[in-house]
């Protein structure tokens, strides 16, 4: 099987700043740290870096990293940093970091941001822009925010986007498992109905704070199969984030694998093209080979 992570962070904290990285996530991520997380049996492995929150003056410097490193970590598409919602200066942006390679596409980080961020007459104008450099768009976003994305996907019909994380749902723990709330089921079928909109079947390990199991997640990606169909499903290993498990937590190196491993195990008992999953859905949808 031919495996395209399509959502892999890279780091390193001696190279650029990022505020955010705490306990065992603070330090470096890199080449070295991924070749000892791979997934087992891979007959290709590639992957499409999404940027990993370095502070905003250092977006395109974090691009440009990657792109230098990318032969090394197997990436082959760059998912930017970038504000949407800053009018001449985020056309500024845009045009940049179209000299640099391999970047297919940008994240504006909505999940702290104030609800209703992606509807303002500023972050559309920036997602149209953003369809017209022909890039695409990854909407992290929190449960209660999924109605903003679905605004933008109307919008901005020309805009192809990517849910991460599956809209993030609360999914209790291994020990406390909760089912999909209604709430999250409606939105996310709701996303789903403008069909340039893929989801992401990846982060769930990180939301469950690294206590999971294959049953407990079984009905999330059931609910992502059903709203999106299997030709929108792309397989992420969210890779540093959701390898952390335990209390206090602590860096798993086998921790993408199972997760690689769980998801093919479900696609393959729900009769799903596994290879599509893994491969040719990102493919497709960020353009690369």
């Amino acid at each position: 099987m031919r495996v395209l992570d399509s959502h892999l962070h890279l780091w390193d904290p001696s190279r650029l700043d990022y505020e955010w990285l705490d306990g065992p996530l603070a330090q470096r991520y890199a080449a070295e740290e991924l070749a000892r997380a791979s997934v087992d049996g891979a007959e290709r492995a590639a992957a499409i870096f999404v940027q990993a929150e370095c502070v905003e003056a250092q977006f395109i410097d974090e691009a440009r990293w990657v792109a230098d490193n990318a032969a090394r970590t197997g990436v082959i598409g760059i998912v930017a940093g970038a504000r949407l919602d800053r009018g001449a200066q985020t056309t500024a942006h845009l045009t940049a970091l179209t000299g640099i390679d391999a970047v297919v596409g940008v994240r504006h980080n909505l999940q702290d941001e104030p609800d209703g961020t992606a509807r303002s007459d500023a972050f559309r104008a920036g997602a149209a822009a953003l369809a017209a450099h022909g890039y695409r768009f990854d909407a992290c976003v929190r449960a209660h925010q999924l109605s903003d994305v679905a605004d933008l996907a109307a919008w901005v019909p020309a805009l192809p986007i990517a849910l991460d994380h599956l809209g993030k749902p609360a999914i209790g723990t291994a020990a406390d498992p909760l089912p999909p709330a209604v709430a999250w089921l409606g939105d996310l079928r709701d996303l789903a109905a403008h069909p340039q909109v893929s989801v992401k079947l990846s982060g769930l390990p990180a939301e469950a704070g690294g206590s999971w199991s294959p049953q407990q997640v079984t009905p999330f990606l059931d609910a992502a199969a059903e709203a999106f169909g299997a030709d929108r499903l792309l397989w992420g290993g969210d890779w540093p984030v959701s390898a952390l498990t335990g209390a206090p937590p602590e860096y798993r190196t086998e921790s993408r694998d199972l997760w690689a491993r769980t998801v093919a195990d479900w696609a393959g008992a729900r009769g799903l093209d596994a290879d599509a999953i893994f491969w040719d859905n990102a493919a497709r949808f960020y353009g690369v080979e």
